[in-house]
Protein backbone atom coordinates (compact mmCIF):
# COMPACT_ATOMS: atom_id res chain seq x y z
CA UNK A 1 0.00 0.00 0.00
CA UNK A 2 1.24 3.41 -1.21
CA UNK A 3 0.74 6.94 -0.88
CA UNK A 4 1.35 9.22 -4.17
CA UNK A 5 1.67 12.79 -4.13
CA UNK A 6 1.81 14.58 -6.85
CA UNK A 7 2.38 18.24 -6.45
CA UNK A 8 5.29 20.78 -7.20
CA UNK A 9 8.64 21.04 -6.65
CA UNK A 10 10.13 24.19 -5.76
CA UNK A 11 14.24 25.21 -5.16
CA UNK A 12 13.55 28.05 -2.24
CA UNK A 13 15.80 30.84 -1.51
CA UNK A 14 14.98 31.22 1.61
CA UNK A 15 15.47 35.08 3.66
CA UNK A 16 15.23 35.69 7.85
CA UNK A 17 14.37 39.01 8.61
CA UNK A 18 13.14 40.80 11.85
CA UNK A 19 9.86 41.15 9.86
CA UNK A 20 8.07 41.19 6.55
CA UNK A 21 8.92 44.72 4.74
CA UNK A 22 6.20 46.93 3.91
CA UNK A 23 5.60 48.22 -0.35
CA UNK A 24 8.59 49.90 -1.36
CA UNK A 25 10.06 49.19 2.32
CA UNK A 26 13.94 47.39 1.89
CA UNK A 27 14.48 45.51 5.60
CA UNK A 28 18.24 44.53 6.33
CA UNK A 29 18.17 40.23 6.75
CA UNK A 30 19.87 38.34 8.65
CA UNK A 31 20.94 34.86 6.59
CA UNK A 32 20.01 33.10 3.13
CA UNK A 33 19.32 29.68 2.63
CA UNK A 34 18.40 27.45 -0.19
CA UNK A 35 15.87 24.61 0.44
CA UNK A 36 14.25 21.44 -1.28
CA UNK A 37 10.62 22.47 -1.44
CA UNK A 38 6.92 22.89 -3.55
CA UNK A 39 4.51 21.82 -1.25
CA UNK A 40 4.34 18.76 -2.78
CA UNK A 41 7.59 17.99 -2.37
CA UNK A 42 7.54 18.67 1.00
CA UNK A 43 4.33 16.83 1.56
CA UNK A 44 5.88 13.85 0.53
CA UNK A 45 9.01 13.98 2.44
CA UNK A 46 7.00 14.27 5.20
CA UNK A 47 4.63 11.90 4.70
CA UNK A 48 7.69 9.71 4.65
CA UNK A 49 9.41 10.76 7.75
CA UNK A 50 6.60 9.91 9.54
CA UNK A 51 7.17 6.34 8.24
CA UNK A 52 4.80 6.11 4.97
CA UNK A 53 5.75 3.96 1.97
CA UNK A 54 5.91 7.51 -0.29
CA UNK A 55 5.76 8.23 -4.20
CA UNK A 56 6.03 11.29 -5.93
CA UNK A 57 5.23 12.32 -9.29
CA UNK A 58 5.83 15.91 -10.65
CA UNK A 59 7.99 17.66 -13.37
CA UNK A 60 11.17 19.39 -12.81
CA UNK A 61 13.61 21.30 -15.70
CA UNK A 62 16.73 20.36 -17.29
CA UNK A 63 19.08 22.23 -14.55
CA UNK A 64 20.90 21.92 -11.61
CA UNK A 65 17.82 22.74 -9.37
CA UNK A 66 16.32 19.88 -10.97
CA UNK A 67 19.12 17.08 -9.70
CA UNK A 68 19.04 18.67 -6.93
CA UNK A 69 15.38 18.49 -5.77
CA UNK A 70 15.39 14.96 -7.43
CA UNK A 71 18.14 14.17 -5.18
CA UNK A 72 16.50 15.59 -2.27
CA UNK A 73 13.66 13.20 -2.61
CA UNK A 74 15.58 9.85 -3.07
CA UNK A 75 17.04 10.66 0.15
CA UNK A 76 14.15 11.63 2.14
CA UNK A 77 13.08 7.88 1.07
CA UNK A 78 10.59 9.15 -1.98
CA UNK A 79 9.87 7.30 -4.81
CA UNK A 80 10.63 9.46 -7.19
CA UNK A 81 10.90 7.55 -10.56
CA UNK A 82 7.94 9.36 -11.69
CA UNK A 83 9.27 12.83 -11.71
CA UNK A 84 9.38 13.74 -15.37
CA UNK A 85 12.30 16.28 -17.05
CA UNK A 86 11.37 19.19 -18.92
CA UNK A 87 13.79 20.94 -21.10
CA UNK A 88 12.85 24.56 -19.27
CA UNK A 89 13.49 25.50 -15.93
CA UNK A 90 12.52 23.90 -12.44
CA UNK A 91 9.93 25.65 -10.22
CA UNK A 92 11.69 28.10 -7.70
CA UNK A 93 10.45 30.35 -4.65
CA UNK A 94 11.55 33.09 -2.54
CA UNK A 95 10.87 33.07 0.65
CA UNK A 96 11.07 36.01 3.49
CA UNK A 97 11.17 34.16 7.69
CA UNK A 98 9.91 36.96 10.24
CA UNK A 99 9.88 35.61 13.80
CA UNK A 100 6.57 33.33 13.41
CA UNK A 101 5.81 34.15 10.65
CA UNK A 102 6.93 33.95 6.69
CA UNK A 103 5.59 35.56 2.71
CA UNK A 104 6.67 33.84 -0.01
CA UNK A 105 6.24 34.17 -4.20
CA UNK A 106 6.74 30.80 -6.22
CA UNK A 107 7.54 30.53 -9.83
CA UNK A 108 6.20 27.55 -11.10
CA UNK A 109 8.27 26.78 -14.07
CA UNK A 110 8.22 22.69 -15.21
CA UNK A 111 5.39 22.49 -12.58
CA UNK A 112 2.80 23.80 -14.85
CA UNK A 113 3.79 21.21 -17.84
CA UNK A 114 3.35 17.72 -15.85
CA UNK A 115 1.02 15.34 -17.97
CA UNK A 116 -1.11 13.32 -15.74
CA UNK A 117 -1.53 10.74 -18.64
CA UNK A 118 1.70 9.68 -18.02
CA UNK A 119 1.76 8.88 -14.34
CA UNK A 120 1.45 5.50 -13.65
CA UNK A 121 -0.41 4.81 -10.34
CA UNK A 122 1.92 3.01 -7.81
CA UNK A 123 0.58 -0.73 -7.52
CA UNK A 124 -1.95 -0.68 -3.90
CA UNK A 125 -2.08 2.87 -4.11
CA UNK A 126 -4.12 3.63 -1.03
CA UNK A 127 -4.14 7.54 -0.88
CA UNK A 128 -3.56 10.62 -2.89
CA UNK A 129 -2.30 13.85 -1.92
CA UNK A 130 -2.60 16.91 -4.17
CA UNK A 131 -2.42 20.32 -4.00
CA UNK A 132 -2.82 23.55 -5.54
CA UNK A 133 0.50 24.21 -6.91
CA UNK A 134 0.26 22.31 -10.06
CA UNK A 135 -2.89 22.62 -12.99
CA UNK A 136 -6.47 21.98 -11.96
CA UNK A 137 -6.57 19.92 -14.85
CA UNK A 138 -3.54 17.58 -13.49
CA UNK A 139 -5.38 17.13 -10.10
CA UNK A 140 -8.90 16.25 -12.11
CA UNK A 141 -6.99 13.57 -13.67
CA UNK A 142 -5.25 11.87 -11.41
CA UNK A 143 -8.26 12.48 -8.60
CA UNK A 144 -10.63 10.46 -11.19
CA UNK A 145 -8.41 7.92 -11.63
CA UNK A 146 -7.51 7.35 -8.21
CA UNK A 147 -10.94 6.69 -7.37
CA UNK A 148 -11.29 4.71 -9.80
CA UNK A 149 -8.94 2.02 -8.21
CA UNK A 150 -10.82 2.93 -4.85
CA UNK A 151 -8.18 5.35 -3.32
CA UNK A 152 -9.41 8.18 -0.98
CA UNK A 153 -8.28 11.66 -1.85
CA UNK A 154 -6.68 14.31 0.05
CA UNK A 155 -6.66 17.80 -1.55
CA UNK A 156 -4.76 20.31 0.04
CA UNK A 157 -5.83 23.27 -1.26
CA UNK A 158 -3.36 25.73 -1.44
CA UNK A 159 -2.85 28.30 -2.73
CA UNK A 160 -6.74 29.59 -2.87
CA UNK A 161 -8.06 29.61 -6.22
CA UNK A 162 -11.33 28.40 -7.64
CA UNK A 163 -12.37 25.02 -7.09
CA UNK A 164 -14.31 23.29 -9.55
CA UNK A 165 -17.03 21.14 -8.46
CA UNK A 166 -16.09 18.13 -10.11
CA UNK A 167 -12.58 18.12 -8.26
CA UNK A 168 -15.01 19.10 -5.22
CA UNK A 169 -16.67 15.59 -5.70
CA UNK A 170 -13.92 13.71 -6.04
CA UNK A 171 -12.42 14.70 -3.14
CA UNK A 172 -12.57 12.66 0.59
CA UNK A 173 -10.63 15.61 2.35
CA UNK A 174 -10.42 19.51 1.56
CA UNK A 175 -7.28 20.92 3.73
CA UNK A 176 -6.95 24.56 4.18
CA UNK A 177 -5.86 27.47 6.23
CA UNK A 178 -8.36 30.19 7.28
CA UNK A 179 -7.47 32.08 4.40
CA UNK A 180 -8.25 29.61 2.21
CA UNK A 181 -11.45 28.59 3.77
CA UNK A 182 -12.25 32.30 4.20
CA UNK A 183 -11.52 32.88 0.10
CA UNK A 184 -13.38 29.50 -0.75
CA UNK A 185 -16.82 29.70 1.97
CA UNK A 186 -17.29 33.78 2.11
CA UNK A 187 -14.79 36.59 3.43
CA UNK A 188 -16.88 36.80 6.68
CA UNK A 189 -17.33 33.28 7.32
CA UNK A 190 -15.53 32.06 10.90
CA UNK A 191 -13.41 28.95 10.75
CA UNK A 192 -15.84 26.66 12.20
CA UNK A 193 -18.49 27.92 9.93
CA UNK A 194 -16.62 27.83 6.88
CA UNK A 195 -15.60 24.03 8.01
CA UNK A 196 -19.20 23.43 8.01
CA UNK A 197 -19.94 25.07 4.76
CA UNK A 198 -16.94 23.39 3.02
CA UNK A 199 -18.33 20.23 4.03
CA UNK A 200 -21.58 20.83 3.24
CA UNK A 201 -20.50 22.14 -0.32
CA UNK A 202 -19.17 18.49 -1.35
CA UNK A 203 -15.76 16.94 0.11
CA UNK A 204 -16.27 14.37 2.80
CA UNK A 205 -14.43 16.16 5.12
CA UNK A 206 -13.01 19.01 5.96
CA UNK A 207 -9.91 20.59 7.84
CA UNK A 208 -9.35 24.11 8.35
CA UNK A 209 -5.71 24.82 10.26
CA UNK A 210 -5.30 27.61 12.48
CA UNK A 211 -1.88 27.86 13.46
CA UNK A 212 -0.83 28.42 16.65
CA UNK A 213 -4.85 28.41 17.60
CA UNK A 214 -4.96 24.86 15.99
CA UNK A 215 -8.00 23.49 13.79
CA UNK A 216 -11.37 22.64 13.03
CA UNK A 217 -12.48 19.55 11.74
CA UNK A 218 -15.97 19.32 9.62
CA UNK A 219 -17.63 15.63 9.13
CA UNK A 220 -20.88 14.00 8.76
CA UNK A 221 -22.64 17.55 9.81
CA UNK A 222 -20.66 17.74 13.37
CA UNK A 223 -17.75 20.21 13.25
CA UNK A 224 -15.22 20.30 16.01
CA UNK A 225 -12.31 22.35 17.42
CA UNK A 226 -8.69 20.81 18.44
CA UNK A 227 -6.14 23.17 20.13
CA UNK A 228 -2.79 23.49 19.14
CA UNK A 229 0.11 22.09 21.13
CA UNK A 230 1.94 24.80 23.16
CA UNK A 231 5.58 25.05 21.78
CA UNK A 232 7.77 28.18 21.47
CA UNK A 233 7.94 28.33 17.94
CA UNK A 234 10.94 28.82 15.78
CA UNK A 235 9.32 29.10 12.19
CA UNK A 236 6.03 28.09 10.49
CA UNK A 237 7.42 27.77 7.10
CA UNK A 238 6.81 24.87 5.92
CA UNK A 239 4.27 23.88 9.08
CA UNK A 240 1.19 23.14 6.90
CA UNK A 241 3.16 20.95 4.61
CA UNK A 242 4.30 18.98 7.34
CA UNK A 243 0.69 18.38 8.95
CA UNK A 244 -1.13 17.30 5.66
CA UNK A 245 2.12 14.81 4.99
CA UNK A 246 1.77 13.64 8.67
CA UNK A 247 -2.20 13.17 7.84
CA UNK A 248 -1.40 11.28 4.96
CA UNK A 249 0.80 8.62 6.60
CA UNK A 250 -1.01 8.45 9.98
CA UNK A 251 -4.52 7.78 7.61
CA UNK A 252 -2.31 5.31 5.38
CA UNK A 253 -2.04 3.19 8.71
CA UNK A 254 -5.21 3.08 9.09
CA UNK A 255 -6.18 6.01 11.89
CA UNK A 256 -9.51 7.53 12.16
CA UNK A 257 -9.32 11.12 11.06
CA UNK A 258 -9.79 12.91 13.58
CA UNK A 259 -6.60 10.74 15.50
CA UNK A 260 -4.97 10.96 11.99
CA UNK A 261 -5.39 15.21 12.26
CA UNK A 262 -3.89 15.25 16.06
CA UNK A 263 -0.64 13.46 15.10
CA UNK A 264 -0.43 15.80 12.40
CA UNK A 265 -0.76 18.61 14.83
CA UNK A 266 1.94 16.81 17.15
CA UNK A 267 4.15 16.11 13.76
CA UNK A 268 4.24 20.18 12.61
CA UNK A 269 4.81 21.61 16.68
CA UNK A 270 7.71 19.06 17.02
CA UNK A 271 8.59 20.98 13.25
CA UNK A 272 7.80 24.54 14.21
CA UNK A 273 9.62 24.21 17.51
CA UNK A 274 12.76 23.09 15.64
CA UNK A 275 12.59 19.20 17.87
CA UNK A 276 13.20 16.32 14.99
CA UNK A 277 9.34 15.27 14.34
CA UNK A 278 10.01 11.74 14.33
CA UNK A 279 6.12 9.45 14.33
CA UNK A 280 7.48 8.32 17.93
CA UNK A 281 7.77 11.59 18.68
CA UNK A 282 4.75 13.29 17.67
CA UNK A 283 3.01 10.01 18.57
CA UNK A 284 3.98 10.44 21.87
CA UNK A 285 3.04 14.28 22.01
CA UNK A 286 -0.35 13.38 20.92
CA UNK A 287 -1.09 10.45 23.13
CA UNK A 288 -1.28 7.87 20.73
CA UNK A 289 0.30 4.13 20.39
CA UNK A 290 2.11 3.78 16.90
Amino acid sequence: MTILVCGALHLDIVVSAPRLPRLDETVAGGAVREVEGGKGGNQARAAALMGAPTAFAGCVGSDGWGERLLAGLVAAGVDASRVARDRGASGMSVAIEEPGGYGAVIVSGANLRIDPAAIEPPAGLRLLLLQNEIPEAANLALARRARATGARVILNAAPARPLSPALRALTDILVVNRVEAADMAGEDAAPEAAARALAAGGPGAVIVTLGAEGLVLAAEGAAAASPAFPVSARSSHGAGDMFVGALAARLHEGAPLAEAARFAQAAAALFVSGAAPTPEAAAALAGQSL
